[in-house]
């Protein structure tokens, strides 16, 4: 039986960084995806008038580069938002391995424009607008790779990383083996069964709750994240241009008046197009946008932010319900007119195309979401958008469409070290399907966290610092 040094669940950002620190450093490296090749990734939907064809395992979720990283590629250098890695090192340490893994990405091939870099006044003045419409932007530098460009940039990856450690596609994991508290190997979905030293699970959004799954199995204790679930918003681009021409993504947090809901903006894809994820075989939406094209519409996620308490612990399964009562009444993602919702009514194909938004999703029902979100996210959402609508006028329009659902499914994280080892020994854990992330900066940057620290390990350093368990 064939044995290595470390292996890799998931081939999207954590695991890829974790696999390029690896590499050449004499640790054999074996990387498992369940996806596809990189030069293998097609969606189909542009063949068949928009419709989504429910692929198993789907090629924009899985596959080598991940999710995030192929939809869109944006690089948030901050610390302020993307992630968790702050809760398990202090914020300059976070900070530099952003600015470590953003070389990384510069090295491969992306572009050298930074939004925000510059234009600080213009930045304080939309702040000082939003603050009077109690809305709070958190500015950050964004780097903008491109749906196209990060294709070239992961592809440049693969190539350098081929003749470094093993890659296998199409080749899911069933479970993970332990002994003794103590990390041994993993079982294939076909049987087979491999040893390694170490596990580095990252799984990526689409293997949550596989993840939770075997973290539940191996008695991890669980830390329960908040769920974020709610729309995403689609509008004519110059609406938003005075914003996003300065800092491209802008997120922007609120807090509601009804029930004090956090809401914020994520994901804002200037001049994009809103599009389908199959999380095996539901149906959600999300938004991407290119480098060199361009559509009209500027898309944007609109996610309520909610912690529950004892005895709730299954966060996932909370938003899997909701998205499966749109699929069950929109046979996959609904979209409605602003003006419908607020009016009580359902949208129809004639109301859509009476509208001055022509939405860029063709595979959307048109129907009433106020039947599938719950009453006090729906609240949450028109208090968001009405906002939203003093910083920048005609957000709020009766012909703006709402997409839903959009659910992220990272809401479950297991208990780990500074070095992101789990309570089991030898098995560590990055990127945002373990919870620990929520962008590709800080899921590539997880990955470098958890390499290094198999590396100093391996070289007896400092073990006992990164062993500490934080609860």
């Amino acid at each position: 039986m064939k044995e290595y040094d470390v292996i890799i669940i998931g081939s999207g950002p954590a695991g890829i960084f974790a696999g390029l620190e690896l590499a050449g450093t004499g640790l054999r490296t074996l990387i498992l995806e369940k996806g596809r090749d990189i030069v293998a990734r097609s969606c189909p939907i542009s063949h068949h008038n928009g419709k989504c064809l429910r692929c198993k395992p789907c090629d924009i979720l899985c596959g080598w580069g991940g999710a995030g990283a192929f939809s869109d590629g944006k690089l948030t250098l901050t610390t302020e938002f993307g992630g968790m890695l702050d809760a398990y090192m202090e914020k300059p340490k976070v900070a530099e391995l952003i600015e470590y893994i953003d070389k990384e990405y510069l090295k491969f091939g992306a572009t050298t424009t930074v939004y925000g870099d510059d234009k600080l006044d213009q930045i304080r003045q939309i702040q000082r607008v939003a603050a009077a419409a109690d809305l709070n932007l958190i500015p950050a530098r964004i780097r903008h790779l491109g749906t196209e460009k990060c294709t070239e940039i992961l592809t440049r990856m693969r190539e350098h990383l081929d003749d470094k450690c093993e890659i296998r596609t199409g080749c899911p994991v069933d479970r993970i083996l332990v002994e003794n508290g103590k990390y041994t190997g993993v079982v294939l979905q076909n049987g087979e069964a491999i040893h390694s030293k170490y596990l580095i699970a990252a799984p990526g959004r689409e293997g949550a709750e596989w993840f939770s799954g075997q973290a539940k199995s191996l008695g991890l204790s669980m830390i329960t994240n908040p769920v974020d679930i709610g729309v995403r918003v689609e509008l004519p681009a110059v609406v938003l241009e005075h914003i996003t021409d300065i800092v491209y993504e802008s997120k922007l947090v609120y807090f509601t008046k009804s029930f004090d809901d956090r809401v914020r903006t994520f994901c804002m894809n200037p001049y994009g197009e809103v599009v389908n994820e199959n999380n095996a075989g539901l149906i959600t939406v999300n938004g991407h946008s290119y480098a060199e094209k361009r559509t009209d519409n500027t898309n944007f996620a609109l996610l309520v932010s909610k912690s529950f308490t004892e005895p709730f612990k299954e966060p996932i399964t909370y938003g899997k319900s909701i998205a499966n009562l749109a699929n069950l009444l929109g046979g996959g993602v609904i979209v409605q007119r602003l003006g419908d919702l607020l009016d009580g009514r359902r949208s129809t194909p004639e109301r859509i195309n009476r509208g001055m938004v022509v939405p860029t999703l063709k595979d959307a029902t048109p129907g009433d979401l106020s039947l599938v979100l719950p009453y006090r996210h729906m609240v949450a959402i028109i208090e968001m958008l009405e906002a939203l609508d003093k910083v920048a006028p005609g957000v709020n329009s009766r012909h703006t469409l709402l997409y839903g659902v959009e659910v992220k499914f990272y809401s479950s994280r297991p208990t780990l070290t500074k070095g992101l080892e789990s309570e089991v020994t030898n098995l560590f854990a990055a990127g945002d399907g373990a919870g620990v992330t929520r962008g590709l900066a800080q899921a590539s940057a997880a990955g470098v966290v958890v390499a290094r620290e198999i590396l100093a390990r391996e070289a007896g350093e400092n073990v006992g610092a990164e062993g500490e368990i934080l609860r």
